[in-house]
């Protein structure tokens, strides 16, 4: 996601599923890097932890493997997170036990 990616600054939509934006343990730099990717008219469509998880960065593994930087984030951070990004939240909604977002440019 950080290197250099086919069509950037051209993409419709960034989508982090199933807590992909705690990848890297930056959800920031993460949200900063979508940014990139995407056109004016775009967005980043992310599943946020339930209200009440805010942002909590740490490590995580997969059983068996190495310890790597994971952070959690819930919808009651993700207004923050995405200004610090230059994207605001067009919605959120509960869907079942998913809770999603739409971030767009300010």
């Amino acid at each position: 996601m950080f290197g250099p990616l086919p069509g950037e600054g051209r993409w419709e939509h960034v989508l982090l599923l199933d807590g992909n934006l705690g990848i890297g343990g930056d959800p920031r730099a993460l949200l900063r890097r979508a940014t990139e990717l995407i056109t004016g008219t775009g967005s980043v469509l992310v599943e946020a932890h339930p209200p009440g998880v805010g942002l909590c960065a740490g490590r995580a593994r997969v059983p068996g493997g190495s310890w790597f930087p994971w952070a959690r984030v819930g919808v009651d951070a993700l207004h923050g997170l995405a200004a610090a990004a230059r994207l605001r939240v067009r919605w959120h909604a509960r869907l079942g036990r998913r809770r999603l977002a739409e971030l767009v440019r300010q």
